[in-house]
């Protein structure tokens, strides 16, 4: 597989009145094309610093960022980024909210409004392209969200707990969603989540992060024995409940 992210011997510290915290320290991670990735780790200790790094939207205090064998900051057109919140512009429609990021980039053209359109339809939002946001649920907003993601036509999606602002079932239904369009446009993701569950469900690969500053603590391979594996079927899977213990066990030793 082919090596699209790679993180070498990175250092971030932030600087402030009170002083110098540290939020990593030497990480070191390498990411394939068209992994899943999850990252847990204690609440605090950089995850979200992870990916405003690869981002380019931040720099390392010290190590290397690479983005398809470039400094991150390069290449922050490969990058598309999924913040908590959807931050739609409630005075937009559906549809002019997912141009957003192509009048940014000024790249408003024809074939680009087809695409947003098929997406818009592919993904049952077509119908709605008109509608405000309030008119919406909190999963088709988030819909709309990922949409105006992929509009640029990144490479790697960066998701900072995209579903933590939705209730426990619309929460489960969206994660399922947005991972079924992730996997069927084939992107590259990041996830950032305290949930292991979702982070589990969600990923092939899961790392750990100590406390901060966050170093990499493991890396689990997820292997589930479930056919056209989504993450709602992921959970039925006989070894999701073992995946689940052991990294409740490290996050949880970490603690102490």
């Amino acid at each position: 597989m082919t090596q699209i992210v790679e993180l070498k011997s990175v250092v971030k510290n932030y600087h402030s009145p009170l002083g110098e915290t540290k939020a990593l320290d030497n990480l070191s991670l390498s990411i394939n094309e068209g992994e899943f990735i999850s990252i847990i780790g204690p609440s605090g200790c950089g995850k979200s610093t992870i990916l405003s790094l690869i981002a380019g939207l931040i720099e390392p205090s010290s190590g290397e960022i690479l983005v398809f064998g470039k400094n991150a900051k390069e290449v922050t057109s490969k990058v598309g980024y999924m913040l908590q919140k959807d931050h739609l512009f409630e005075w937009r429609t559906i549809l002019r909210n997912v141009y957003l990021g192509l009048e940014i980039q000024n790249k408003l053209t024809e074939e680009n409004k087809a695409y947003v359109n098929h997406l818009l339809d592919t993904y049952g939002l077509g119908e709605f392209k008109n509608h405000f946001p309030s008119e919406l649920s909190g999963g088709m907003r988030q819909r709309a969200a990922l949409i105006r993601t992929l509009a640029v036509k990144p490479d790697i999606l960066l998701l900072d707990e995209p579903f933590s602002a939705l209730d426990y079932q619309t929460r489960l239904s969206v994660a399922d969603e947005i991972g079924g369009i992730i996997k069927k446009e084939n992107k590259t993701a990041i996830l950032v989540s305290h949930d292991i569950s979702e982070a589990i469900s969600m990923a092939d690969k899961v790392v750990v992060l100590t406390q901060r500053p966050a170093k990499i603590k493991a890396i689990h391979d997820i292997k589930l024995s479930v056919e056209d594996r989504t993450p709602l079927k992921s959970r039925e899977a006989p070894e999701f409940r073992e995946y689940f213990n052991l990294l409740w066990k490290e996050l949880k030793s970490d603690e102490a």
